[in-house]
């Protein structure tokens, strides 16, 4: 047994996938009169995820079980402590992460997410679990959230959030990121400019897709005072 799968956060995720499996779909809101290149338009967009992310607000927008098992494995494996995670939303990846972190001994979660009706959810959910004291959870545009007072050394970001903005929330937390430092981004695909980044051959990164949409990376660029740590 371990955190992910004991109680009281087993029985909680259970109880938030069948939610999100359950969640009245897109297709009823506003979003279904665009046509499906004006909906990839909009997803690629780095200015108007705002008024895109407010039509989604009452949707959990959840990992997949599988990425959720995959968040956990991966942090599990790298013994990650210090892990910044950008689009909370609910908090299913968030809770996948903090058992990891609280399985490896403890450490912390910066994460971000700007719909307010979000984060007031996303905090109950985390005290439910009883992993609140793992997650620091900032509300707000992640573009000012994630610019400053962020760990010396970060072990993994996930980047699941508005996709136009993968390559920003990169940069903003690349010069912390430790040599050998995970990077998971969803839905990937809608992001071509961070794909390109982190799969180009002098990028200091090593990527791969992993199933339909989750892209991982490790960062391998590695300066002279860097740490020999490595996932």
């Amino acid at each position: 047994m371990n955190t992910l799968t004991s109680a009281p956060l087993a029985p909680l995720l259970a109880y938030l996938f069948e939610l999100a499996e359950n969640t009245t779909p897109v297709s009823n809101s506003s979003l279904a009169a665009l046509s499906g290149d004006e909906q990839i338009r909009l997803m690629q967009s780095k200015t108007e995820y705002r008024q895109l992310y407010a039509q989604l607000k009452d949707m959990p927008l959840a990992v997949s079980r599988e990425t959720g098992r995959l968040l956990y494995m991966l942090a599990r494996s790298c013994k990650a402590q210090h892990i910044v995670e950008f689009g909370t939303s609910f908090g299913i990846s968030t809770l996948h992460l903090a058992a990891a972190v609280r399985d490896n001994g403890g450490g912390k979660i910066i994460a971000s997410e700007f719909e307010l009706s979000k984060v007031a959810l996303a905090r109950n959910h985390f005290a439910d679990a009883g992993v609140s004291d793992l997650i620091e959870l900032r509300a707000g545009d992640a573009l000012q959230t994630l610019a400053t007072d962020l760990p010396a050394s970060i072990d993994m970001l996930l980047l699941d959030g508005a996709k136009g903005l993968y390559p920003e929330i990169l940069r903003l937390v690349e010069p912390q990121l430790r040599p050998g430092a995970l990077i998971i981004a969803d839905n990937a695909d809608y992001s071509p400019e961070y794909l390109a980044r982190v799969r180009a051959a002098d990028s200091g990164y090593l990527s791969l897709p992993f199933g339909e949409d989750v892209e991982v990376s490790v960062f391998t660029m590695r300066s002279p005072t860097s740490s020999a740590a490595q996932c």
